[in-house]
């Protein structure tokens, strides 16, 4: 039963993220904000900032929910890792697992985080892609380590995926979206 209020509560916020809020004040111009996210328009200061404040909301959050696609279905399922190891947000899974087939078929991912409030929540969409250094995987476990019962830095099997041209849009329902990108 939980799961399913949850379940609900996700897709609700999804699609209330989409919709303008009648409270909020007008926002700038959609051109001024698109160049907000616009990956070349931004420092690397600021690139590192939002990247800090996306990595510390999906922390906060503890489990986000990443969509991938399976030829022309969506699939949705949790996650509870992510990581900055060089200058870069990472996510991790195993290579046994359909979500990593999707994503090596597909870099295109969204991820949806819910505070714990059920008020807020994030989005963040962009492109993974696969990274093998070895050094990178043993550094993703040892910050986790509950998951070194089940993955080894050189098993073939551990999978850390980092975000590229991605943009996240903060939302709530008693305030304005606001995006950032990195």
């Amino acid at each position: 039963m939980k799961r399913m209020i949850f379940a609900l509560a996700v897709m609700m916020t999804l699609a209330a993220c989409g919709k303008k809020q009648a409270t909020a004040p007008e926002k700038e111009s959609s051109k001024e904000s698109n160049e907000m996210v616009t990956n070349d328009t931004i420092s690397k200061e600021m690139k590192e900032a939002n990247m800090q404040e996306v990595q510390a909301y999906l922390k906060d959050c503890g489990a986000f929910f990443i969509a991938t696609t399976d030829e022309d279905q969506p699939r949705v399922r949790p996650f509870g890792v992510s990581e900055i190891i060089d200058g870069r947000l990472y996510i991790m899974t195993g290579k046994v697992k359909d979500v990593y087939k999707q994503m090596a078929k597909n870099g295109k991912f969204e991820i949806c985080a819910l505070k714990k409030s059920g008020t807020e929540w994030m989005r963040l969409s962009g492109t993974l892609v696969n990274d093998e250094t070895l050094s990178v995987k043993e550094e993703f476990l040892n910050r986790n380590e509950s998951l070194k019962s089940m993955y080894k830095a050189d098993d073939d099997n551990m999978a850390v995926l980092y975000i590229t041209n991605a943009t996240a849009r903060f939302c709530s329902f008693s305030a304005p979206e606001r995006k950032v990108g990195f």
